[in-house]
């Protein structure tokens, strides 16, 4: 075993499917250079493969972009036109892992993250939240994971711009996840 592998108490290798509704995968951006607005997707899904080393280990989540909520049905709408998200084309987002390593005080995931068509390589700051029994007879794994993306890198690039300076919606993006899995048993 690797160090790594040997600070996450309980670690176990095998497969893991996302439980979605114990999940969360969230946003925020700087909307009128005064506050942020945050979002979720409500529907993604996905396979985490925690190897025999920390090291390894894999990643596998698609994204539906339809499934965005900001709590607000116009904005969302015009979140997936061809203005942001163009869900009609790209209907999905996907991450695949590259690499996992140890990095900080948890893990970094290094992966491509395709939005919009468009492939970036980005890196996921990750803490691992414990490996455990659940009520079902069965085992749960649990991660968080943030990330900061700029959306024009994705072909996000709509330019709004404000009277007196500024933009309407902010490059910057912050990505949070939560995220918890059930070990396959077949």
């Amino acid at each position: 075993m690797t160090a790594a592998t040997t600070q996450i108490p309980g670690y176990i290798a095998g497969v893991w499917d996302i439980d979605a509704s114990h999940s969360d995968i969230s946003f925020s951006v700087r909307h009128m250079m005064v506050s942020k607005v945050k979002g979720r997707f409500r529907t993604f899904s996905g396979v985490i493969t925690t190897g025999e080393t920390v090291e390894a280990s894999s990643v596998e989540v698609t994204i539906d972009a339809n499934s965005i909520d900001t709590n607000q049905e116009q904005r969302d709408a015009h979140i997936r036109s061809a203005d942001f998200f163009e869900t009609e084309a790209h209907p999905q987002w996907t991450f695949r892992s590259t690499a996992v390593r140890a990095g900080g005080d948890g893990l970094i995931v290094d992966g491509e993250l395709t939005i919009k068509g468009v492939t970036r390589p980005v890196a996921l700051d990750v803490e691992v939240g414990g490996f455990g029994p659940d009520a079902y007879g069965g085992t749960r794994v649990g991660f968080s994971a943030t990330i900061s993306i700029n959306r024009n890198d994705f072909g996000v690039d709509i330019a709004m711009p404000l009277d007196g300076g500024g933009v309407v919606v902010g490059e910057k993006v912050q990505i949070g996840l939560e995220v918890e899995a059930v070990l396959r048993t077949a």
